[in-house]
């Protein structure tokens, strides 16, 4: 009788092997779909980014591009081409191939560089975005000069006269992102939002926020052009004519509502826009609603107003009467289609897992999503109208995961405050022996309008953490997506009340369970979860170690550090000093004096959503009280860890950290 081979752990290191699936791209003849792959080289401290392509009939995937960093792929209309955008010339360009993948044409030599490409819909031409002068537009030897007078500058000062002026990992500098657009073939660029000041489309996470309509003659995208950048969230969609706005004629405002109007998407027909809406003006986590305007009539039905979750996608059937729809619930990602015409929804997809990226082909037959769960990271899969389970088009991370220790993710519900119902995702070590006693780590989620769920992240992954021995725990107390927008709301005004007492609830519970030593306890959380980490230290002393990433610790000085205002000003209602007493009672910095708890404080120089003076407060406070801590600081990294050196650091140093303060006694 055969012993089965060991599983290797799942380590940080290990983790740096897997290969990173995005950006599918479907043919609309349903003959195959293109998708960026990453490639960690830890050696070289980069992610390579490449090209792949897997036929829907199923077969090896191939790589498609070799030479420098390819993304944003997408299928012309007739499936006969693929645009994308390619480094392989020396900066980042559009570029045009044939669906195959031979004989690619640099479509464009930008010295502002362009980035993510899609087609018309009639295939005639390419929109994508360009950081031009806005006294510039699309005249690249204007841009060009300035660029050269920049580089040439020895003062490097920076002068500002509005807000904003820095956002996430940048300092605004006198470019702006205009929308362009080209002829398939080459040829002059054109600037379809000359002389804008403001970024179009504004600075999202997502993509998506541009599209073109089915003849190939109007443009939609999404802008914030209001004055105040800092303090608004009102994205508006405008609508214009592919060949540029009009001499005398603006864009054409199609969207009113007072809060963010994003994703627009035109029907196959051309009949209807789709695309998903907020309602509170200022309210970055409002609901996301799905909605579409009849272009004839202007008449706007908003879909899921009786839906009470977030639509966080969504795709046009080809029959141009329905929509397929992404919706989180409960720490899960599913697919539901719905009539333009609105009425009841019928799931498209189902399982304990996280699907995204909807697309059709043609046919209407084929439905192509990707899906993650916790225990595996972003494959491409295909449904079919005829039934059937769903079919994996890729594979490529298969025989990585086969041979390590990944295990699925389990949960639990207890009782929170004011009898909530918190639920909360539990992850065991390997080899787990049900007799022993395992430390905790207990990680909460940023935010704080966030969730842990059926999700692979590189950056807190939940099974490198149980690969060092912890039961990991992952709650989702009050302020959590997924569980409505009442229970999501509740964190407002309110950072370290219900929220936190939801937490302890969910630590009482976890304590008692026979396989946890409830006297070796950590926790740890990032952004929203640091600034809960923080406030815990002045709160308990149940847990043995803390981590605070990025942590919020001093609300009034973090209300004037911050760059998106709206935040703040939306969470604490107004300025630090409109409302002084909400800013004074929620802040963790008030708490010092009793501050025990050992601490790991980290941090990157380049976050402007949560400066680092926050974490160097935090650290000063704790050495000061002369409670055991470390301070990390990364002079190349923002909000997010993302160098794979600095990656593999993170972990080492975290997991030291936290394995030194919740040994047995006897270890």
């Amino acid at each position: 009788m055969s012993v089965p081979a060991q599983k290797i752990p799942f380590t940080a290191v290990e983790m740096m092997k897997l290969k990173r699936i995005s950006e599918p791209s479907l043919a609309p003849d349903g003959s195959a779909v293109v998708y960026t792959v990453g490639e960690v080289d830890v050696e070289k401290n980069a992610q390579a980014r490449q090209l792949w392509m897997s036929p829907v009939s199923g077969g090896a995937p191939r790589q498609v591009t070799t030479e420098g960093r390819n993304t944003s792929a997408r299928f012309s209309p007739d499936a006969k081409k693929i645009a994308w955008i390619s480094t392989k010339g020396g900066s980042a360009q559009v570029w045009v191939m044939d669906a195959l993948g031979t004989n690619p044409k640099q479509i464009t030599k930008l010295s502002t560089e362009a980035d993510g490409v899609i087609w018309s819909g009639d295939g005639a031409k390419l929109v994508f975005t360009s950081e031009v002068y806005p006294e510039c537009n699309a005249d690249d030897a204007c841009n060009q000069k300035k660029l050269d007078a920049e580089a040439k500058s020895k003062v490097k000062a920076r002068t500002y006269t509005s807000l904003l002026y820095r956002h996430w990992t940048e300092w605004k500098s006198k470019r702006v992102k205009h929308l362009m657009a080209v002829s398939a073939d080459g040829g002059a660029v054109k600037d379809l939002t000359p002389g804008f000041k403001y970024d179009v489309p504004p600075f999202s996470f997502g993509g998506g926020n541009y599209t073109v309509s089915a003849d190939g003659k109007e443009v939609c995208y999404a802008a914030n052009l209001e004055a105040d950048q800092a303090m608004s969230t009102n994205w508006e969609l405008y609508t214009v004519p592919i060949d540029g706005p009009a001499d005398g004629k603006e864009a054409v405002k199609v969207s009113n509502s007072p809060g963010a109007d994003a994703s627009p998407a035109y029907s196959p027909d051309g009949k209807w826009l789709a695309w998903r809406m907020q309602v509170r003006a200022g309210y970055e986590s409002d609901r996301w609603r799905l909605v579409v305007l009849e272009r004839e009539t202007g008449k706007l039905n908003v879909l899921t107003e009786n839906l009470d979750r977030h639509v966080t996608g969504f795709a046009w059937h080809p029959d141009s009467k329905r929509l397929a729809f992404t919706v989180e619930d409960r720490g899960r990602q599913q697919a539901q289609m719905i009539a333009v015409t609105g009425g009841g929804t019928r799931a498209l997809t189902q399982g304990s897992t996280h699907v995204d990226d909807l697309q059709f082909a043609n046919d209407g037959k084929t439905l192509l999503y990707t899906e993650v769960t916790g225990a595996s990271p972003t494959e491409i899969y295909k449904a079919s109208s005829g039934g059937g389970a769903p079919v994996a088009l890729t594979k490529l991370n298969e025989k990585f995961l086969a041979e390590h220790d990944v295990r699925r993710l389990e949960e639990f519900t207890v009782t929170g405050a004011e009898g909530a119902q918190v639920h909360s995702f539990l992850l065991k070590p390997p080899a787990f022996d049900a007799k022993k006693k395992y430390p905790v780590l207990f990680l909460i989620h940023g935010g704080p309008q966030g969730a842990w769920g059926e999700s692979f992240s590189y950056r807190w992954n939940q099974q490198v953490f149980a690969t060092a021995g912890f039961v990991v725990v992952m709650p989702n107390p009050r302020g959590s997506t997924g569980y409505g927008s009442k229970f999501t709301d509740e964190i407002n005004g309110d950072w370290g009340g219900k929220a936190y007492d939801d937490i302890m609830a969910v630590a009482d519970h976890v304590e008692k369970l026979p396989y946890v030593d409830g006297e070796r306890m950590a926790a740890a959380g990032g952004s929203y979860g640091g600034y809960m980490v923080n406030w815990i230290m002045g709160h308990t002393q149940r847990f043995k170690a803390l981590v605070s990433h990025a942590g919020v610790y001093d609300l009034p000085s973090m209300g004037g550090e911050t760059e998106e205002l709206w935040f703040s000003t939306w969470e604490f209602k107004g300025f630090p000093w409109q409302n002084p007493e909400m800013y004074e009672k929620w802040s963790p910095s008030k708490h010092v004096a009793n501050f025990k708890t050992p601490t790991l404080v980290i941090h990157g120089e380049l976050d402007f959503r949560v400066p680092y003076g926050q974490g160097l407060q935090l650290f000063t406070g704790l050495q000061a009280q002369k409670v055991p801590s470390k301070l990390l600081v990364y002079p190349d990294e923002g909000h997010w860890v993302l160098k794979p050196q600095n990656s593999l650091l993170w972990y080492d140093t975290f997991l030291e950290w936290v394995g030194e303060w919740t040994k047995k006694k006897s270890e």
